[in-house]
């Protein structure tokens, strides 16, 4: 079984010679550092599991070593236990802002420093074991959502031909025909269903979209393309802002996040629905973009769960697979804002999303 490495970063022989013998003789390996820089240096080529660090050194001290770590990518998760003399409550709260897990006031008890060093291992072991689950569930998900896609368009097509060829070359009765009309609709809410769940694996797959200044007029051009028939169906009204506030996003993540807002306010709005889009600049940097409908409003509860993955609220009224909000909600997080909703019973709904704006970059 292999050893858990942890590295001491501390400037007092005598305090690392004890630790070193303890740690080694329970079983783990141990890595030294005397000073911060040579500690970085340790940590960016050995990857140990854990980090005890002392904080008063001369040079770089412990509060700028953590800093460092936690900034780079490849040692920001390694938990860093501080070891220090120093027990006043302003150290300590500074010392978990900069990401520390933990503190062990010098001096200290072998006992306590191996029950600490025990518990922030096992829970980063878990925290890892939860990471490559959900990236094994996520991969899982993703290449089952694609291999169903293509018998289910072949199903749709042949059905397609099938009530195309009708009645000319099909002695089909009327009920065979409905059968056929059935399957044809199950197979399109299924594609929809699957169309969902790779989006949603998509943005979970990649989490670091490069944001750019958003050109959200074209984007609303194409969104309204792409609801045109579902306007017209609805005999729906729909007021545009004249401008946009530019902000920072990845369009076609944008655009998706438009199509579940405004095809829900078509589906569950007022009849018919009436629908008013805008754009606020906030104070923080943030732009808020919303939907307002005139449906018939929702409670709190409804509220609380609308962004739950497969939640559907309005089931007599429309079909769906209750995946669009949460989409939205895991787009509008990679890209750095906020999604949400604004509501009473009898004064419709307003559904909004915030990305950051491009003046604040």
């Amino acid at each position: 079984m292999k050893k858990e490495t942890l590295l001491i970063i501390d400037d007092i022989p005598n305090n690392v010679k004890v630790l070193r013998s303890f740690l080694n003789r329970v079983g783990f390996n141990v890595l030294i550092a005397e000073e911060g820089e040579e500690g970085i240096q340790v940590t960016e080529h050995a990857h140990p599991d854990l980090i005890l660090l002392d904080i008063m050194m001369p040079g770089m001290d412990g509060f700028e070593v953590c800093q460092r770590l936690k900034s780079q990518d490849n040692t920001k998760d390694i938990p860093i236990i501080f070891m220090t003399a120093l027990s006043n409550t302003v150290n300590k709260i500074k010392g978990f802002e900069l990401g520390a897990a933990d503190y062990i006031t010098k001096p200290f008890q072998q006992e306590e420093v191996l029950a600490r060093v025990k518990a922030h291992i096992t829970i980063r072991k878990q925290q890892e074991q939860l990471q490559k689950r959900h990236k094994e569930l996520d991969a899982f998900a993703h290449t089952v959502a694609h291999d169903l896609k293509n018998p289910l368009c072949a199903i749709i097509n042949l059905a397609d031909i099938f009530l195309q060829s009708y009645p000319v070359n099909t002695p089909v009765d009327d009920d065979g025909i409905k059968k056929i009309e059935v399957i044809h609709k199950a197979a399109q809410r299924t594609i929809s269903t699957i169309q969902a769940l790779l989006t949603l694996s998509g943005v979970s797959r990649q989490p670091d979209a490069v944001l750019q200044p958003l050109d959200m007029s074209l984007i609303i051009e194409q969104v309204q393309q792409n609801l045109s028939a579902m306007v017209e169906e609805y005999q729906a009204q729909i007021d545009w802002p004249q401008t946009w506030p530019v902000a920072q996003g990845y369009a076609p993540w944008v655009e998706e996040i438009w199509m579940n807002y405004l095809s829900n306010g078509l589906k569950y709005g007022g009849q018919p629905p009436h629908l008013t889009v805008g754009a606020d600049t906030l104070n923080n940097g943030m732009i808020r973009f919303w939907v307002r409908d005139n449906g018939p409003g929702l409670s709190q509860k409804a509220i609380s769960l609308l962004f739950t993955p497969f939640t559907r609220l309005h089931q007599k009224r429309a079909e769906g697979h209750g995946l669009g909000l949460s989409i939205v909600q895991q787009i509008v997080e990679h890209l750095g804002g906020e999604a949400g909703v604004e509501s009473e019973i009898g004064q419709g709904s307003l559904f909004y999303f915030t990305l950051p704006s491009c003046d604040n970059s």
